[in-house]
């Protein structure tokens, strides 16, 4: 089954049981409200590491039972991300998860060629969004790793993409290479790179998805206009997935569809040993908690 709402996303995460998850520095409150919820679900169970006084501090006073969750005692942030990187590097942990420390420090400790969860993939930010008066799920990527990518880190970011639309079901995702507009001009790299890797998924470089570009946001997810710019692209008006230019534009959409369109975010960094849970700091517990369910799905479809 294809998973288009994160309702279909939380019973594919319970079907598939419950995945044991590392959360390093746990000692933030929308952390603890979503791995409780997570728990009581039978999606996780999670490993708590962090300075325990803390955490347990927290529990109390959002009221939270962490019935039988186990919690290691690392005040310090650099080394409870270690840990859990740690964990997930020795087969203990399925799932690592973000809590109160820095984006850059938990990346840091996965990609350490000696110690971290390097695989052969580039590790590569996915972000799901359900949003109100769209009839599926919006892929966008990457909008949280890969600050300014290569034409040949492009093309990772796109079979990321497109691998982890299959393992949610999506059969043959339409993919958009965005830009600021449908034409291509030599001073313009971004839509250069997007015309030749739109070539180059129609050569084999992509497998089991449409790829076009470049197009712009509007002809990418509106069939309006795709109409009215009398568009024959494959993929306008019904993106899937959206390949932005870089990290900046990316995140800026992202927090566009969140904070004026009212969607929901879902998202993880794919590529290593395992997904690993990257949001926002700012971010809520139902955010958090849909980004633990899309690891989870993850994670048992490996």
């Amino acid at each position: 089954m294809t998973i288009q709402t994160f309702d279909q996303l939380l019973s594919a995460a319970q079907a598939n049981g419950s995945r044991r998850m590392a959360v390093a520095a746990a000692q933030h409150s929308q952390v603890l409200i979503s791995v409780e919820e997570m728990q009581r679900r039978g999606i996780a169970t999670a490993v708590l590491i962090g300075d325990a006084p803390a955490i347990e501090s927290i529990a109390t006073a959002e009221g939270l039972t962490l019935n039988k969750t186990e919690i290691i005692h690392e005040p310090d942030t650099t080394l409870a991300a270690r840990q859990a990187i740690a964990m997930a590097r020795e087969g203990q942990v399925d799932v690592i998860v973000k809590g109160h420390l820095k984006t850059a420090e938990l990346l840091s400790a996965a990609l350490d060629r000696h110690t971290g969860v390097r695989d052969k993939k580039l590790l590569t930010h996915i972000a799901l969004f359900e949003i109100p008066g769209y009839d599926r799920l919006i892929y966008v990527s990457d909008s949280g790793v890969v600050l300014y990518p290569s034409i040949w880190q492009k093309l990772e970011i796109i079979r990321n993409a497109v691998g982890t639309a299959h393992r949610l079901g999506l059969e043959e995702p339409k993919v958009a290479i965005l830009a600021a507009f449908e034409t291509v001009h030599p001073k313009a790299t971004v839509s250069v790179d997007a015309l030749a890797l739109a070539r180059m998924a129609g050569q084999g470089w992509v497998k089991g998805a449409i790829v076009d570009g470049p197009l712009a946001l509007d002809l990418a997810i509106s069939p309006e206009s795709a109409r009215i710019k009398q568009s024959k692209s494959p993929v306008a008006g019904y993106a899937d997935i959206l390949i932005v230019p870089n990290v900046p534009s990316g995140n800026i959409a992202a927090k566009g569809m969140q904070y004026f369109g009212g969607a929901r975010l879902a998202g993880v960094v794919i590529g290593a040993q395992v997904p690993i849970v990257v949001i926002s700091r700012a971010d809520n517990a139902e955010t958090k908690m849909f980004s633990m369910a899309l690891a989870a799905v993850l994670a048992a479809r490996r």
